[in-house]
């Protein structure tokens, strides 16, 4: 998959950036901080070190991003924006395509996305997810689960 994108954190932003500048700093931000959770893990996803990664300054991520809980919120709403728009496209393919063993289409590709999706395993298995994620991972479950029903 690619880097996280500032589209696809929006929603648990600080602020929401306008201009093509701000966007492309704050998607600077948000793949520099995988970086660090990729290397380092949960433990380094500080503020200061993101800004760091990333080539800013902390009031600059402190714009969108006020603390090391809506990094990790923010990385965690692109994951999810991901795997919902990819099972959007099964619900799309399955409509069209039949499969012998829907089920089993779904399980190798999410399988597979997992298998290399480092920062993603990262921050599931880093301990280091926040209440605000943890809900909204039980709300994308919901949607993932529906997503199952529709194909």
């Amino acid at each position: 998959m690619s880097e996280p994108t500032a589209e696809e954190a929006g929603a648990v932003l600080r602020r929401t950036p306008q201009q093509a500048r701000s966007k492309a700093r704050l998607a600077r931000v948000l793949q520099a901080a995988e970086r660090v959770l990729i290397a380092e893990g949960v433990p380094a996803l500080t503020t200061t070190r993101v800004a760091a990664e990333a080539g800013v300054s902390v009031g600059s991520l402190y714009q969108y991003l006020p603390d090391r809980d809506a990094i990790i919120d923010a990385l965690a709403a692109t994951y999810f924006s991901r795997l919902e728009a990819l099972m959007e496209e099964f619900v799309h393919s399955a409509a069209t395509e039949r499969w012998p063993d829907p089920v089993g289409v779904l399980i190798d590709t999410y399988a597979g996305l997992y298998r290399t999706e480092q920062g993603f395993r990262a921050l599931w298995f880093g301990s280091g997810l926040t209440d605000r994620t943890r809900a909204a991972d039980r709300e994308h479950k919901r949607r993932m689960a529906d997503g199952v029903r529709r194909v």
